[in-house]
């Protein structure tokens, strides 16, 4: 990538070999090489010098497709935190946008079916990033999880993880640039290259592709709204 800093940030160890791999995939399909590479600071210890299980309970990923196995919510939301209570994971829940869910399966009892076959794709996101969230990582990577949820819907989700207590590193991998307007540092991937870096301002002035993107999807929200 051409110079790929900026402001503190330092992107190394690209792997070429994924450059036919385009965009978010790319980027996510580097996690666990960037997560262990030597120029990576975690609450200022080097990640080479954490214990695995250490740096893995840091770090909570919702991946872009939503996996549930069998059983209850509760049994759900526990799968990164055994230890987590009831109050915990509905408030987990709440943040995660998907209180009607349980309003409307009967609560945490309810029965989720392998793969979640008996949830719709929006209510599936959204009991993943719960569950990321009831884990209560300091890294939260949310791997285009938002992408079967409607514009509002996204919006308050990203409202309340950006009010959460305490401080948060959390990296949003989307194709809306609504889920991303408002981050410190965005990245536009082209062709699996870094093409440009910057605010959302920045880039509206600096970059074309991603002008092209945001003014493209900006009218289909504008029409959305007016519906």
């Amino acid at each position: 990538p051409a110079n790929p800093e900026r402001e503190g940030y330092r992107f190394t160890g690209w792997d070429k070999s994924l450059d036919n791999v385009t965009g978010d995939i790319t980027f996510v399909a580097q996690y666990e090489k960037v997560i262990s590479a030597p120029t990576v600071i975690v609450d200022g210890v080097n990640v080479c010098e954490y214990e695995k299980d250490a740096l893995t309970k840091k770090v909570g990923i919702v991946p872009q497709k939503a996996v549930l196995f069998a059983g209850s919510i509760r049994d759900n939301m526990r799968l990164g935190n055994p230890e987590a209570t009831d109050a915990e994971i509905e408030s987990a829940i709440k943040i995660a946008q998907a209180e009607e869910i349980l309003k409307t399966k009967g609560g945490l009892d309810f029965m989720i079916e392998e793969g979640g076959r008996n949830l719709s794709g929006g209510q599936k996101q959204r009991l993943t990033i719960a569950r990321a969230l009831v884990k209560n990582p300091d890294i939260l990577i949310l791997d285009d999880s938002a992408s079967a949820l409607d514009f509002a819907t996204d919006a308050r989700l990203r409202s309340a993880i950006k009010s959460l207590d305490g401080e948060k590193t959390v990296f949003i991998v989307s194709q809306r640039t609504s889920s991303i307007m408002h981050a410190d540092n965005i990245l536009v991937l082209d062709d699996g290259e870094i093409s440009a870096m910057g605010t959302h301002e920045e880039l509206l002035n600096s970059s074309p592709i991603y002008r092209e993107i945001y003014d493209s999807q900006f009218k289909k929200e504008v029409e959305q709204y007016a519906k």
